[in-house]
């Protein structure tokens, strides 16, 4: 546990008596937000802010592989997000291509696999082509697992796995008796992947917002108020300790301690 955690915030994160091993979450999500009202609050461009969150994601994952998070989701841009004002779409673009250009090696030699989630093909060329380097140059690596969810929404995910289905059934190839729970996960972006864990939001905010709709159904969900940009090893320590404290039941009912 000390090698795992650090010493950092170890005392925090220690499982409470019914969480064992399983205080430490496998899979951890993201959903980054708070930049846009990190940059107005100081007075600087929105980019700015969206830049700074970039900084804080690269100290998270760094904190997230020490820490031994197997892992990681991270929510980078949705599929509503393209309503936003042109500048600043082009800009999260530019900072998606050089947190690319600029991270992948460090991921590839540090054993992190990357897998993109989300609909490509609205994206621009060059940025459909970065997002098939990182994951091919990564397919081999046995570390940590980086996702991306980028012009991503859960909605959407989940309708395609249904429509696929619904395709497999008209073609006569599927029983519509055979569509059960895990043939719809089986045909979401994040297939072959365990459910996240822990599922964190930033700045305050309590929503989910089109995020891991399916696959957080038995998520623990932790809100945290720290805006984005400001985010790092402490506030990761702080949502673990949280995580730990909590009993996971899956429908099911506490265990009886005994002697109670």
């Amino acid at each position: 546990m000390t090698e795992r955690y650090g010493a950092a915030g170890l005392a925090a994160a220690q499982p409470g008596p019914s969480r064992g091993a399983a205080a430490l979450p496998r899979h951890v999500a993201i959903i980054m937000d708070g930049n846009g009202r990190w940059a107005e609050a100081r007075g600087l461009p929105r980019l700015e802010g969206h830049r700074r969150g970039v900084e804080a994601l690269r100290a998270t994952l760094r904190a997230a592989r020490d820490i031994g998070i197997e892992i990681v989701t991270v929510y980078s841009f949705s599929s509503e997000n393209w309503s936003r004002p042109a500048t600043e779409v082009s800009g999260l673009m530019g900072l998606l291509k050089r947190f690319i250009r600029n991270d992948l090696a460090e991921l590839h030699e540090a054993g992190v696999r990357v897998r993109i989630a989300g609909d490509r093909d609205s994206l621009s060329r060059d940025i459909r082509s970065l997002l098939v380097e990182a994951e091919a140059l990564t397919a081999g690596n046995r570390g940590q697992t980086l996702i991306v969810a980028f012009n991503y929404g859960s909605r959407q995910e989940i309708a395609e796995a249904a429509r696929t289905l619904a395709m497999e059934v008209a073609a006569g190839t599927r029983d519509p008796a055979s569509i059960t729970p895990e043939a719809i996960s089986a045909r979401l972006s994040t297939a072959g992947i365990p459910d996240p864990d822990l599922v964190i939001r930033t700045s305050g905010e309590m929503r989910l917002s089109n995020f891991l709709l399916w696959q957080s159904a038995y998520a623990e969900l932790v809100f945290q108020p720290v805006l984005w940009p400001d985010y790092g090893r402490e506030a990761l320590l702080e949502a673990l300790a949280e995580y730990a404290r909590r009993e996971r039941r899956f429908g099911g009912v506490a265990a009886v301690v005994a002697g109670a």
